[in-house]
């Protein structure tokens, strides 16, 4: 049965002149349409994650897509039994993904794109290698089989781990994957810069391989930046990868920790997410501001009098023309 609401992943490098002017006309675009969600607004161009019901969304990609700014943009589209969000949040940010490569332009230079069934023939050739340019918590709970890691928390510190790529696999091609793609428009970019020649990219990243190429291979879930957490993508040979960080079964239910303090993001079975009612150890369990359970490890942050039009310069022009 078709599910009312569409959640919407995308990004998009595109120069915008005046990113305030612009994040405050896209923000009142968003509540117009009743979207909620996550938009990162830069002069280098937008990324976004949203939710609304599917003439919303369908509104928004049509009104978007007219933009010759936001043309080429590819939405990765999920149904959805409701919101994904609580909230509306547009923000202007120097880039649209922290990686401090400002210097690079990825519509100058970037590794080539490979779309979803491409990638597939090609991850396991022999003088592949496949890269997760992904923070540990995500490739923690899902990965393609036999894809090279990197010990980082952060995409921002991928710069650091290229130097020792580059001794273990500088004569490879090098295939890069993301969730959605827009990590490794500049990861790829910056390989290039360092040497490597043959550099390949997920066009649309996991998302979209789980619809156009079934998933295969990519075992576990994939993590998103929703209150979904981390959703199937195989329908091909799935496989659970990550473990109960209390008991180390096989799980891929990822919690934090019912201690705030604490708020550790890992994978918890039920069974044990029970006994230590949330929490990721008897510590944890026992401190004096653990956070009731109710059986999901999602807390809902407050709203504290949510406002969507808090912070908007020219809020009063907006009301004296509504």
């Amino acid at each position: 049965m078709n599910k009312p609401y569409s959640i919407l992943l995308y990004y998009c490098y595109t120069p915008i002149a005046d990113p305030e002017e612009f994040r405050e006309q896209h923000h009142l675009m968003c509540l117009e349409l009743n979207l909620l969600g996550r938009i990162i607004v830069s002069k280098e161009g937008l990324n976004g994650t949203v939710s609304g019901l599917k003439e919303d969304c369908e509104k928004y990609m049509e009104l978007m897509h007219a933009d010759p700014r936001f043309a080429k943009i590819d939405f990765k589209v999920d149904e959805s039994e409701g919101h994904a969000f609580t909230k509306m949040h547009v923000r202007t940010k120097s880039e649209i993904v922290h990686s401090g490569l400002l210097h690079i332009d990825p519509n100058a230079r970037t590794g080539k794109h490979l779309e979803p069934k491409e990638f597939r023939d090609m991850k396991d050739r022999d003088d592949v290698v496949v890269l997760d340019v992904r923070s540990d918590y995500e490739y923690n709970v899902g990965r393609f089989k036999n894809a090279v890691t990197l010990d980082i928390e952060n995409f921002r510190e991928f710069p650091e781990k290229v130097a020792e790529l580059k001794e273990k696999y500088k004569d490879k091609k090098i295939l890069t994957y993301c969730t959605g793609g827009i990590k490794c428009e500049k990861a790829s970019a910056f390989l290039l810069e360092q040497g490597f020649e043959d550099v390949y990219q997920l066009h649309g990243g996991i998302i979209k391989y789980g619809k156009e190429a079934g998933g295969e291979d990519f075992e576990g879930k994939c993590y998103v930046f929703d209150n979904r957490v981390a959703v199937d993508v195989n329908s091909v040979n799935p496989k659970v990868i990550s473990t109960c960080y209390v008991c180390g079964t096989e799980d891929d239910r990822m919690v934090n920790c019912a201690n705030p303090v604490c708020n550790l993001h890992v994978a918890i079975c039920e069974k044990c997410g029970w006994e230590l009612e949330g929490a990721c150890s008897t510590e944890c369990k026992g401190h004096p501001e653990k956070r009731p359970y109710d059986g999901t490890g999602y807390y809902q942050k407050e709203m504290n009098g949510y406002n969507p039009l808090k912070g908007f310069n020219r809020r009063k022009k907006n009301d004296v023309h509504a």
